[in-house]
């Protein structure tokens, strides 16, 4: 073989980051399934390698395919790596009688995220008896750090340099999905989480529906993800939403410690 004809050094780990991130893709279609035409256009890469790559992930049963659809859907292996994970990273099993206690307290409801790299998305919400409720972020729903109160918790926890480099990347989503942010205006909404101790969201995705959030960290310091409470505008006012806040971190404080337990301190992968 003639040495233009080689394979480039990095084109077996190129693969494999391309077909995780298919995998990826699939998994925020949980429910509705992916198109091909969907894939190519998220992913960027051209049809043969989305067949190609979609085809290998379907041999080892991390995709399936729908016979009359044509529809992608995350496959029975990813399922059976989930529930393997789950002792690890199983933070809705560790926060759900936490959601049970605030919602039952506040009479809001009460909800539980984690990060998935660019986004937050919400595992579980625990409605309370308040009998006016917002319905402002459901189960599985995704928006950009940042947008939402548990959402905004967790970017606040970041590092500076992080934040700046997710605010480039969730630049054109924000501009088309959510005209009501801007980087500026979530850098200032950082701050403000930072100094006030907790996240707050004043209507700004659904008018009239308010949010308090606060974040959960692992033992080294990371981001877990966060609990929020949501309400309506006039539940929301002080001193009312500190006292939220406070319900929050008490919380997050018994279940970054039940964290603690489950997950002792490991290596980074720089460490390795």
């Amino acid at each position: 073989m003639r040495n233009d004809e080689q394979p480039a050094p990095a084109s077996g780990s190129q693969a494999v980051d391309r077909a995780l991130a298919l995998l990826q893709i699939t998994g925020r279609a949980v429910g509705r399934g992916v198109a091909l035409s969907e894939l190519i256009a998220a992913s960027g890469l051209g049809k043969p390698t989305v067949r190609r790559l979609m085809l290998a992930l379907i041999r080892r049963g991390l995709v399936e395919q729908d016979g009359s659809t044509r529809l992608y859907h995350l496959g029975e292996e990813s399922y059976v790596l989930g529930i393997l994970a789950t002792p690890r990273h199983g933070l809705l099993e560790t926060a759900a009688d936490a959601l049970v206690r605030l919602a039952k307290a506040s009479g809001d409801t009460a909800f539980v995220s984690m990060r998935r790299g660019s986004d937050a998305v919400c595992l579980y919400r625990e409605e309370g008896a308040f009998p006016i409720r917002t319905h402002a972020l459901e189960t599985g729903a995704q928006h950009p750090l940042g947008i939402g109160a548990g959402s905004l918790a967790m970017l606040s926890a970041l590092p500076d340099a992080e934040i700046d480099a997710l605010l480039v990347d969730n630049a054109d989503r924000l501009a088309s999905d959510y005209p009501n942010y801007t980087a500026e205006l979530l850098r200032s909404d950082v701050a403000m989480t930072r100094a006030r101790g907790f996240a707050l969201n004043p209507g700004r995705i659904v008018a009239g529906s308010w949010g308090v959030g606060m974040a959960l960290r692992r033992p080294d310091g990371s981001v877990a993800g966060a609990l929020s409470l949501a309400a309506i505008e006039s539940r929301m006012q002080p001193p009312r939403d500190a006292e939220l806040a406070a319900l929050l971190e008490h919380e997050a404080r018994d279940i970054e410690a039940r964290l603690a337990r489950r997950m002792p301190l490991t290596n980074s992968p720089k460490d390795l």
